[in-house]
């Protein structure tokens, strides 16, 4: 992420030593890595939004490009779109329907 080598590391850790003094050092690291981590994990979660929103996009698209062609001789890539929806609208009506 960051190109830092080790020298640099070292520089760093030896300011921080001097700054914050060796009482207080380990719960400033401790803090710091809490603190990335959960930069990491919002960051992530972003991520796995956006992509979910562009599968939800592109399944939308192909729904359109399969109704315009009324639902017939549709390319392999646009029936699995259909089937795909058509398997989630099954589930989502499963726990309401009477057996």
């Amino acid at each position: 992420m960051f190109d830092i080598g080790f020298f640099e590391l070292l520089l760093i850790g030896v300011v921080a030593l001097v700054v914050l003094g060796p009482e207080k050092l380990p719960g400033a690291i401790r803090s710091t890595i809490k603190t990335v981590r959960s930069i990491k994990g919002m960051a992530n979660g972003f991520r796995q939004e956006v992509e979910q929103q562009f599968k939800i996009q592109e399944l939308h698209e192909n729904l359109k490009k399969a109704e315009e062609q009324n639902m017939e001789n549709l390319s392999p890539k646009l029936q699995e779109t259909v089937d795909e929806l058509r398997n989630a609208a099954k589930s989502v009506q499963k726990p309401y329907s009477k057996e």
